[in-house]
């Protein structure tokens, strides 16, 4: 019988990313980054004239900061020992959104840390990369873990016999990021979250909402 799955994002679930990138926008480039600020591309100001930074700059400083500065990102506390246990019972896969020039440097990343699964990149919604996987893998039940929303809508849609768990690991921003509507649960940590994983993964596909065909035919 093929093994559970468990698919898992990086960014602020696996790895701590805003908290680094603010301090090096602060340190670096004069700008302060406020987590209250749910609009990313309105949550970052110059500090000497209070301008917010256009949409183009910040995204010109998070490449910056992914091609030269992800030396700064350290691990979510409790994330890679308990990835590690979950993965006697499942096959674990990394699926981050990343561009396709950054992919090596967050496979060295991540097994610079310990990670030794496999790391797939993606752009845009995960719900059809998760699909693929599902194919390949063919698992008894899969479950997906991500701090953004949009990826378990985006899940939920493709892949609707996924378990989606909402996580946020970086607790001063976990408070300003409700819930998703489209998860089964959020738990921002996980060592919290390791018996729920660990439940659904053992019990097999998630319902279908009522209406929805099983995708997998």
């Amino acid at each position: 019988m093929s093994r559970p799955l468990l698919i898992t994002d990086c960014d602020e679930v696996l790895l701590h990313m805003v908290v680094p990138f603010r301090q090096w926008v602060d340190e670096t480039h004069g700008v302060e980054f406020s987590f209250a600020h749910r609009d990313f591309t309105r949550a970052l100001r110059y500090k000497e004239t209070g301008l917010v930074l256009e949409a183009g700059e910040v995204w010109t400083l998070l490449r910056a900061f992914f091609e030269t500065e992800m030396h700064r990102q350290y691990p979510i506390d409790g994330a890679l020992p308990t990835l590690m246990e979950l993965s006697a019972l499942a096959d674990v896969v990394i699926l981050t959104n990343i561009s396709e020039e950054d992919h090596e440097r967050r496979i060295d990343q991540l097994r610079a840390v310990g990670v030794p699964f496999p790391i797939h990149w993606n752009q845009g919604g995960k719900g059809r990369p998760v699909r693929r996987l599902i194919d390949e893998y063919r698992p008894s039940a899969t479950l997906f873990v991500d701090d953004l929303g949009a990826h378990h809508d985006s899940v939920s849609r493709h892949a609707p016999e996924v378990w989606r768990l909402h996580m946020v690991g970086e607790p001063e921003l976990a408070g300003h990021i409700e819930p998703s509507p489209h998860a089964h649960a959020r738990i921002d940590s996980w060592r919290e979250a390791e018996q729920w994983i660990r439940a659904r993964l053992l019990h097999g596909p998630a319902p279908f909402p009522p209406g929805d065909g099983d995708p997998r035919g």
